[in-house]
This record gives C-alpha cells, sequence and structure tokens, in this order.
C-alpha cells in the first residue's frame, strides 16, 4: 500500500488485503448521526486482550464502509452501524503490550500529561469521567439510536469482569433549515477535510484549494503489514453558545455592522456565514442549500480585509498562506492538517437557526466531540493548537492576529483591523477581546490500529 498516494478507485489486490485489515471511519468519514464512545479501564492484562479479540469481529473495515457507501449511492437499503476500537498508550502498558505502543512522543505521554503545552485545564478540572485512567474507547455510530443501542449491547455482552465502563459519552447531529451539519454555535461544520480517495477528490473543485492529501496524512505504518492504523484524538469541548451569540452582538455593535451585514460580526469570528459562505469570496450569506464552497485560498486577501487573519477556520487552515513554512511541500504547512470526524452533543430546546435573543441560548451541557485522525500527535493535533490557534502572531499579518477566538486557549487581546466595509482598507475598528466560550472537559490520545492486530491479541 502506497501511503505516499492518495487511494486509487480500483486498488491492486495487496492495497484491498490492507483496506480489509483498516478500521472504518479514518479515510472517510463515517456516518455518525447517533454517536456513542464507551472509554473502558483494563485490570487483568489477559481479559483485556481477549475482549478485544472477541470486539474484533465487531470492528468496521473501511472495504465494508466503501461497500455500504457504494450501495447507499444506487439505492440500495444499507443501515450503516459503525463499531471501532482505539488505544490509549497506557491501555498498551496495562494489555502488557508495551512494546507494540506506536512511538509519537505525545501520544506515549497521554492528553492529561499535556496540559502545560496545550494551555489546557488541568486534568483535575475535567468531568468527572475523563479523570480515571482510559485505557481504550470503543467508538459507535450509526443513523438510528436503536441501531447505536444493539451494538453497544453487542459490545457490552464481550465484557469480561476485569473490564471496567469508566464513562459513556452520546452524541446526535444538529442541523440547519437546509439539512447541513451544523456545531452548536449555528454554524455548517466538517465542510473542509482532507480527502485520500480518488473517488471524493474527482467531484470537488480545485481551482484555489487542493484538498487531496496523500495516505500519509492518515495512516501510520506499523513493523508489520497487519498493525498500521492512524492516531485518534478525542476532546469533549462545551461550548458556552449564550456567550458567544452575545459576543457577535457586541462585536457587530463595536464596529457599527447594522441590519443583514451584522452577520458578518459572526462570520469575521469563524471564517465563514452560518450557511457556511466562505467570508474571503463574499461579503453576505450565500444561503447555500447543497454543495458548501470549500474552494477558495486567502492568497487574494493578505491584509484580511475580506477575511480577518484571525477567523478561525484561518488560523486553523491558512491554506498555503501562513506565512512561517513551505506552503506546498509534503513537510510544509499541509503537513499539519487533520481528518476531522467530530460529533455535536447534548440536548438544547432552542433552534439553533432561529432569531432570538443570546439569554435564551444553552449557557452549557450542549458542545463538539471533536474527534480526528492522523500520522502524528506531535506534528498534526498539538502543531495546530498550539502553534496556530494558541499562537497569537499566526499567521503572519500586518498586527499580531492574536489568539484563534473560537478554540484558542490563553491570555485574550483586542481583535485587532475589523473591517467596517467588507474589503476596504478605510475604517478598521479594534475589536473588544473574544471570550473563550469553549472549553475542555476531557479526552484522550489513543490509537486505532487494524483489525487483524486486535484479532491476533
Amino acid at each position: 500500500m502506497d501511503l505516499t498516494k492518495t487511494l486509487p478507485t480500483s486498488p491492486d489486490a495487496a492495497t484491498e488485503e490492507a483496506l480489509d485489515a483498516l478500521q472504518a471511519n479514518i479515510l472517510s468519514g463515517h456516518v455518525r448521526e447517533c454517536f456513542l464512545a464507551l472509554f473502558l479501564h483494563f485490570t487483568d492484562a489477559a481479559e483485556g486482550r481477549a475482549f478485544l479479540r472477541s470486539a474484533a469481529p465487531l470492528v468496521k473495515s473501511h472495504t465494508v464502509q466503501r461497500w455500504e457507501s457504494a450501495a447507499f449511492k444506487v439505492g440500495l437499503p444499507v443501515r450503516p452501524t459503525w463499531v471501532g476500537v482505539a488505544l490509549a498508550a497506557a491501555g498498551y502498558e496495562a494489555l502488557g503490550l508495551g512494546a507494540d505502543a506506536p512511538s509519537d512522543p505525545a501520544f506515549r505521554a497521554g492528553m492529561p500529561q499535556r496540559t502545560d503545552e496545550l494551555t489546557d485545564p488541568l486534568q483535575g478540572d475535567w468531568e468527572p469521567g475523563y479523570q480515571g485512567h482510559i485505557h481504550a474507547v470503543v467508538l459507535i455510530g450509526a443513523t438510528s439510536s436503536d441501531d447505536v443501542e444493539e451494538a453497544e449491547a453487542a459490545v457490552r455482552a464481550l465484557l469480561r469482569p476485569s473490564v471496567t465502563v469508566l464513562h459513556r459519552e452520546s452524541g446526535r447531529g444538529q442541523h440547519n433549515a437546509a439539512g447541513a451539519g451544523i456545531e452548536h454555535f449555528g454554524y455548517v461544520d466538517g465542510r473542509s477535510q482532507p480527502l485520500f480517495l480518488d473517488a471524493d477528490i474527482a467531484v470537488e473543485p480545485r481551482t484555489a484549494w487542493n484538498p487531496a492529501f496523500p495516505l500519509q496524512q492518515v495512516l501510520v505504518p506499523e513493523s508489520t503489514p497487519n498493525r498500521f492504523g492512524s492516531y485518534f484524538v478525542f476532546r469533549k469541548l462545551e461550548q458556552n453558545v449564550r456567550l458567544f451569540k452575545q459576543a457577535e452582538l457586541d462585536l457587530a455593535a463595536r464596529i457599527g455592522l447594522q441590519g443583514e451585514d451584522a452577520e458578518r460580526a459572526g462570520a469575521m469570528i469563524v471564517g465563514r456565514f452560518e450557511d457556511g459562505t466562505p467570508l474571503v469570496t463574499h461579503k453576505d450569506a450565500q444561503g447555500l442549500t447543497a454543495d458548501v464552497e470549500n474552494d477558495f485560498g486567502y492568497t487574494g486577501d493578505p491584509q484580511g480585509l475580506r477575511c480577518p487573519h484571525f477567523a478561525h477556520i484561518r488560523k486553523t487552515n491558512p491554506r498555503g498562506t501562513g506565512g512561517f513554512e513551505d506552503p506546498d511541500a509534503a513537510t510544509g504547512e499541509r503537513r499539519h492538517i487533520m481528518a476531522r470526524r467530530g460529533q455535536t452533543y447534548g440536548e438544547r430546546y432552542d433552534d439553533p437557526g432561529a432569531d432570538i435573543a443570546p439569554a435564551l441560548r444553552p449557557s452549557g451541557g450542549v458542545g463538539l466531540l471533536f474527534m480526528v485522525y492522523m500520522s502524528s500527535v506531535t506534528d498534526q493535533f498539538e502543531f495546530t493548537q498550539r502553534l496556530w490557534a494558541n499562537n497569537p502572531d499566526f499567521p503572519q499579518a500586518p498586527a499580531s492576529p492574536g489568539l484563534d477566538p473560537v478554540i484558542g486557549q490563553g491570555t485574550r487581546t483586542p481583535l485587532p483591523r475589523c473591517p467596517v466595509v467588507w474589503d476596504e482598507s478605510t475604517n478598521l475598528v479594534d475589536g473588544d477581546p473574544f471570550p473563550q466560550a469553549v472549553t475542555l472537559k476531557g479526552g484522550e490520545y489513543f490509537f486505532a490500529p487494524s483489525i487483524t492486530y486486535l484479532a491476533g491479541l
């Protein structure tokens, strides 16, 4: 399997064999309208390995996912349920498999030990379910809660006495009026992804941005062919929707945006309007209902007069304009991009798309289960969080952009150079510091090994 290239539509026999062993949801997102994560702890190595061995037949492969996707596209009845398994570094040790643990230093340390590097809250401030020693996670996704519950029952039936479920986390998709997936602040989410399959790449416009990435962006080769897989980062991020929406209104008032133009205040924070319209290409929302635009870049906006340098999507994917690394080289800026597979969590009783006062929005209990796959925790997730989102001087700009206003952690400073008129430099106003409305509640670093590895434990 050539990891330096994308996956061809008709793979050779050796690649097909590897795809049979590769877990689903890595190379392309699996349906997870309803989602569940079970966090496990092992106290007996033999019983823990026996559980994983018996659970291996439940784990879906990329091959099966690909077949189900093709069947769905031609109208065949498909009820796809996905089960995945990933191990923390502490889990490898608890299972007596320390020698098999992947070598990434951040993964080996574990997320609770990286709070200083990431400016995260200390583990003692996380939710109780994330304060124990997490050894593994079982992931379940499906189109209905009944299918998720059926898969959960199958997994629980395999648990040994010494395998403890420390925490159970569930999620459910949120959608706007057009049916697009959104996060709790109301913005279309998950549109810009690295694509690894030639079939997916072929249908994407690629004039300003190339979404095609080699398999090595997300897959890690191991010492034997049956052990390759992907690092998996899980973070529970609570969203204070009330605080965020009030801050949007305050920013609009601060820089004098009125009427429909007031929506641009939120777009400056995120980099897109709520419907997914990119701010760098449009000064107002386009009412997108189907294909959310992703073929854009920032080379035509070096001053940040259309999309500010501090905007969330510009901070976390500068599309070749970060200014510190080669924008195109395999060892340059693109290597930090990750495959995001997140899902929203929490119940809310307001309509995210309704025009209502911020005071009627939830201030807690809802958020994002941030999930990403990658080939290096250190050089992808941690690099993006530390040196992009948390770095007030990234990307290079006429004025320090400050932290990512959505996920940045650290001391917040006034938002610089907010254009009163889109794409005009005659009137630039600094905004007040945007409050932190996203809080980490817990998480861990994992590795999703091949199904063959799990079956052979």
